[in-house]
Parts: C-alpha cells; structure tokens; sequence
C-alpha cells in the first residue's frame, strides 16, 4: 500500500493596500486566506540554536510551502493547530523543476504572544 505525504490546512495574514495616508505612506487592510497543504515540521536543536544566536528569535516549526503558492511569506504571521506564530526572514526556495515532491519553499516561525 502506497502512502501519500499530505499537509496540513494554514491561515496566513496577508496585506493589502488600500490606499494612502495623509504623508503619502502606504494603508493595508489585514485579512486571512487559508493555504492548504503544507507541511509543519520540528526544527531541529542545531536549527533552533543556530537562529536564536543569529536573529534572537526562537524557532518554533518549519513550515514547508506546496509549489505554485504565490502568497507572501515574509513579515507575516500565521495561524495552525489552534496557535499564531510569526514568520522570520526570508523563505528557502528551491527551483520546482528539479523537486520531486509537492513542495519548494521553506518558512521559518516563531510563537506569537
């Protein structure tokens, strides 16, 4: 019997612009769209020292993101298994070609609050 590796349904918070602020700065409007299929993984202990001592921040779970997604990852935050978290950096990209699986992106979060 073959077994296939499915993800898990996320909120992400995502930005939109609504216009413009009285000193020509940008206004967003915050609202949630849900991302299916990704992947929460456990960091490992090297990964989790590695970024406190870079960034400060501790990371809580890697999250792998399906291919095609076109969502913003960076500065935003994210809600799974009744929590928030908050994503840190940038996220780790591969090229979809060359990856055999569903997947090529990873994001890296922190619990929020």
């Amino acid at each position: 019997m073959r077994t296939m590796i499915k993800g898990i349904s996320v909120k992400l918070k995502v930005q939109t612009q609504t216009g413009v602020d009285g000193f020509g700065r940008p206004t967003y409007e915050d609202s949630w769209e849900l991302v299916d299929n990704v992947l929460v993984g456990e960091p490992s202990a090297e990964d989790i020292t590695n970024e406190l001592n870079l960034s400060g921040k501790r990371l809580a779970y890697t999250l792998a993101i399906p291919k095609g997604d076109t969502h913003v990852w960076e500065n935003t935050e994210v809600e799974f298994f009744g929590r928030k978290f908050c994503t840190i950096g940038f996220p780790t990209e591969g090229i979809e070609e060359n990856l055999p699986l569903s997947w090529n992106k990873k994001v890296k979060v922190e619990l929020y609050g």
